[in-house]
């Protein structure tokens, strides 16, 4: 960050507005911002606490399985499409549709199809993030330089063989970059997922906190969430920023 030619430490943004919330806080402008401080210091009370390991424990279990759907399913699908011109055809609009499409609408008819138990918010969860990883993965494939293919073709590699050992890693950066972003998109499904389907983990944290006014609660509660989707954004992009060097330099 650079203000009036000076090169300001990192972190600066954040020291900036995490100054603004307590002053607007001690301020007592609005009932709903708490004094950063408070915050704070709810947030290390509540932290250890039966209920928040159980809200933990509930919503990474959700996260997580959808995660892994979203990635088992959508890098090879991905990779299908870039691969095969019969397979794109029959699966873009579609994926094009549902990435575009507001995916909350779909969350009363997954909890008629599949109830109103943890399985509707792992596919809530799946849905929000295997969009991406699909287009992703197959603009990687696109991008493949088309000797590597002829070379595995010309050494009898099989359909499987240049699968796992061409396709893939060739496209592993713009895959991971897929896989980053659905992570994001994944966070914010996992939540709707326990807000709107079944009240558990995170969702009824923040059900309970905002019916009862404790928006410090609430708040430490945020911060926890906002926390760990930036960390697996950040390590996920420290690792599509190193596969993307390698990648050139081969």
């Amino acid at each position: 960050m650079t203000l009036f030619g000076y090169r300001l430490p990192a972190m600066s943004s954040l020291i900036l507005w995490a100054a603004v919330w307590e002053i607007v806080g001690l301020s007592g402008w609005t009932f709903f911002i708490p004094p950063l401080s408070e915050v704070i210091t709810t947030l290390f009370s509540v932290i250890g606490t039966p209920a928040f390991t159980k809200a933990l424990s509930q919503t990474a279990y959700a996260f997580g399985a959808g995660v892994f759907f979203a990635v088992v399913i959508g890098i090879p699908v991905g990779i299908l499409m870039g691969k095969s011109r019969i397979i794109d055809e029959l699966l873009l609009p579609w994926v094009n549709i549902f990435l575009s499409a507001p995916l909350t609408a779909l969350v009363p008819v997954l909890m008629v199809l599949f109830g109103f138990g943890m399985k509707s918010i792992i596919i809530t969860t799946t849905l929000f993030a295997i969009w991406i990883i699909i287009l992703n993965s197959r603009a990687g494939v696109k991008q493949i330089n088309r000797s590597l293919v002829e070379m595995a073709r010309s050494f009898g590699a099989s359909p499987l063989d240049a699968f796992f050992k061409v396709y893939f890693w060739a496209a592993l950066p713009e895959i991971l970059g897929g896989v980053r972003i659905g992570v994001i998109r994944a966070v914010k499904g996992v939540i709707i997922g326990q807000l709107l389907i079944s009240i558990v983990g995170f969702g009824a944290l923040f059900e309970l906190y905002s019916n009862n006014f404790l928006m410090a609660h609430f708040w430490a509660v945020l911060i926890v969430l906002f926390a760990l989707a930036f960390s697996l954004s950040e390590f996920l992009g420290y690792l599509e920023r190193r596969i993307s060097y390698y990648a050139a330099s081969r």
